[in-house]
């Protein structure tokens, strides 16, 4: 007769851990001390986290630091760490390790295995760090676009929804506005992603 051991709790992960995990192009985050690993993304998810930061790169102002897929430990917990596509700090990045400050926006790329995470897990999580801007945008080459959520006593209020061809505006982090059928088009998209020109 086997002999019966009791169950071992699963150790719980820290960003330690996270020293060891392969560079195979993969994102490998903590939720409380479980791994998530995301797949490599898609090259229309490339496409739009690279124009995106690009355009926002050229509204702010030199000391904001743009990072895409920066590692960001929430709360101080080591067993919390996120990778936003796109994120926007006003301090210079951590010399060693990741960011352990909210950044002042975190934008997600929507992903079909990243719909549930991106908004509902992430969502609060981000409200919870205090991260006072959450862009969700959805690359759907027919129909992209983008929802805007801002921090409001701790949780986040969705303040609007702009889809394909009309133009997306915002005061924060910074003042830019962008139309999100660039992010995904073929053709001129320097020229036409930030919108009309003012006469």
């Amino acid at each position: 007769m086997a002999t019966r051991y009791p169950d071992v709790p699963e150790r719980r992960l820290t960003v330690d851990d996270l020293e060891n995990t392969p560079d195979d192009g993969r994102r490998y985050e903590l939720a409380d001390g479980r791994l998530h690993v995301s797949p490599v993304p898609k090259p229309l998810h490339t496409r739009v986290a690279y124009r995106l930061g690009f355009h926002l790169g050229n509204h702010a102002s030199d000391d904001l630091e743009i990072g895409e897929g920066p590692g960001v430990v929430l709360g101080g917990d080591p067993g919390k760490h996120r990778i936003p596509d796109l994120a926007v700090f006003d301090q210079e990045p951590p010399e060693e390790g990741y960011y352990t400050v909210p950044p002042l926006l975190a934008v997600e790329i929507v992903s079909p295995e990243s719909v549930l995470r991106d908004n509902h897990t992430k969502r609060y999580e981000y409200a919870a760090f205090g991260i006072p801007s959450y862009w969700i945008i959805n690359p759907h080459p027919d129909k992209p676009g983008i929802i805007e959520f801002r921090l409001v006593d701790g949780a986040y209020e969705e303040v609007g929804q702009t889809q394909d061809e009309e133009l997306f505006e915002t005061e924060l982090p910074f003042p830019v506005k962008f139309v999100p059928h660039w992010l995904v088009a073929s053709g001129p998209w320097r020229t036409n992603l930030g919108g009309p020109e003012a006469p």
